[in-house]
C-alpha cells in the first residue's frame, strides 16, 4: 500500500519501521519540528524523521493543521502536499497535534491510529502513564479509524498484554511500541480487502468504560506520602523516565531542605513494617524516614539490597534508587551516609493531587 506516516517519538518509529519492513510504499511522512532537547538544548530531530532520512523518505513538519489557525500557512502548505501525494491510507501514531477534518478526509481509506491502550479505556495523550499509575494490570495497543473527536473512532483491532509489575512507563513503552507495528502491519491487508469492519468502542448510551488519560505535568511530579504504598510505588513506574517523582528531604541539621528524585520503590512488607514500627520511638507520620538499609544489612523481605525505607499512608514504601540535582540515578546505598549525617527525619508531605 502507499502510505503517509504522521508520527513523532520512539514509540511511532518503531511503527514506521515496521511498515517499511513489511514492503509498504511509504509515499510521505509528517513528523514535528526539529526541537531544543537535553542539557544543552541542542536541537534534535524527531526519532521518525531520523528514520525517515534514513529511508530518503521525504518529510514534512509543519507546525499546525488547522486551516485558519495560528499557523494557517503551514497548515495550507501540509494539506497541499498531502493531496497532491497519492495515497491509500495516512498512519498516525503519537503524531502530538490532532488532525482536522481537512486533513481526515484526504486518503481513501481514511487515518488510521495505533493508540497505545485498549480503548476506550485510556482515550488522550498519556495512556501508558496513566494505566501503570492507576495499577491496571492489563493494557495494548488499538488499531482506530479516526474521526475529528479525541480517541473515539471505531475500533479495527485490538492486541492485549499484561503489565507486569516492575513495568516503567519506559520498558512499557517499548513493548507496546513492537506490539503496535506488528498490530498495523497486521491490519492494513485486512482493511484493504474489507475484511476489518470498523465497531463503536461502547455503546451509544453507555460511556461507564471511558477514561481519559491526561497529559503528563511537571506539577505532578511531588510525592504525597499520606497516600497508601502501591499507589506511590505505582506513580514512581509511571514517572518514569518523565517527570520523575520528587521528595523534599527535611533535616534537623541543615537550613534548607534537600530535593531528591526517587526512581524506584518496593513495598515492605507487613512482616518487616511491623518490625520497624515497634522500634520507633513514636507512631510515624507519613513521610518519616524509618530505616536506612545497605546492602549488607538488607532484609530479603525487603529489597534485597540497600534502601530508604519511608513511612507512608498505609505502611511503608523501600525506596531504592534516587537522584539528587545535578546528579546520576544511583542506588540508596549511595545516600545513606549524607541522611544520616544530615539528622534527616523526614521527607516532606507533598500534596500532589493523584490524576485517577
Amino acid at each position: 500500500m502507499n502510505l503517509v506516516f504522521a508520527g513523532t517519538p520512539e514509540f511511532a518509529a518503531h511503527a514506521l519501521a515496521a511498515l517499511i519492513f513489511a514492503g509498504h510504499e511509504i509515499v510521505l511522512v509528517m513528523t514535528q519540528p526539529d526541537r531544543p532537547a537535553g542539557r544543552g538544548l541542542q536541537v534534535h530531530a524527531s526519532a521518525v524523521k531520523a528514520l525517515a532520512v534514513r529511508h530518503r523518505i521525504p518529510v514534512i513538519q509543519p507546525m499546525g493543521l488547522r486551516l485558519g489557525g495560528r499557523y494557517d500557512a503551514d497548515a495550507r502548505a501540509a494539506r497541499d502536499r498531502l493531496t497532491s501525494t497519492t495515497h491509500d491510507a495516512m498512519i498516525v501514531a503519537a503524531y502530538g497535534l490532532i488532525l482536522p477534518e481537512s486533513v481526515l478526509t484526504i486518503p481513501s481509506l481514511g487515518c488510521i491510529n495505533i493508540h497505545a491502550s485498549l480503548l476506550p479505556r485510556w482515550r488522550g495523550a498519556a495512556p501508558i502513564q496513566r494505566a501503570i499509575e492507576s495499577g491496571d494490570t492489563t493494557t495494548g495497543v488499538t488499531i482506530m479509524q479516526m474521526d475529528a473527536g479525541l480517541d473515539t473512532g471505531p475500533l479495527l483491532l485490538e492486541r492485549a498484554i499484561a503489565i507486569d509489575p516492575s513495568d516503567t512507563a519506559a520498558t512499557l513503552t517499548t513493548r507496546l511500541a513492537s506490539l503496535g507495528g506488528d498490530a498495523i502491519v497486521q491490519a492494513l491487508p485486512l482493511l484493504q480487502a474489507g475484511r476489518l469492519p470498523p465497531r463503536p468502542q461502547h455503546a451509544a448510551d453507555d460511556e461507564s468504560e471511558v477514561t481519559y488519560a491526561a497529559k503528563l505535568s511537571k506539577s505532578e511530579a511531588t510525592l504525597d506520602f499520606t497516600l497508601g504504598s502501591r499507589r506511590l510505588v505505582d506513580r514512581m513506574r509511571a514517572f518514569d523516565p518523565w517527570p520523575g517523582c520528587t521528595a523534599e528531604l527535611e533535616s534537623t541539621t541543615s537550613r534548607g531542605g534537600c530535593l531528591f528524585k526517587m526512581w524506584h520503590a518496593e513495598i515492605v512488607p507487613p512482616r518487616v513494617l511491623t518490625t520497624l514500627i515497634a522500634s520507633a520511638a513514636a507512631t510515624p507520620r507519613p513521610g518519616q524516614i524509618l530505616a536506612l538499609v545497605d546492602d549488607a544489612t538488607a532484609d530479603q523481605a525487603l529489597a534485597g539490597g540497600s534502601a530508604v525505607v519511608i513511612a507512608t499512608g498505609d505502611g511503608a514504601i523501600a525506596v531504592t534508587e534516587l537522584q539528587k540535582p545535578g546528579g546520576k540515578r544511583l542506588p540508596a546505598r549511595h545516600f545513606a551516609r549524607e541522611l544520616r549525617d544530615a539528622g534527616a527525619l523526614c521527607f516532606a508531605t507533598g500534596r500532589g493531587t493523584p490524576s485517577a
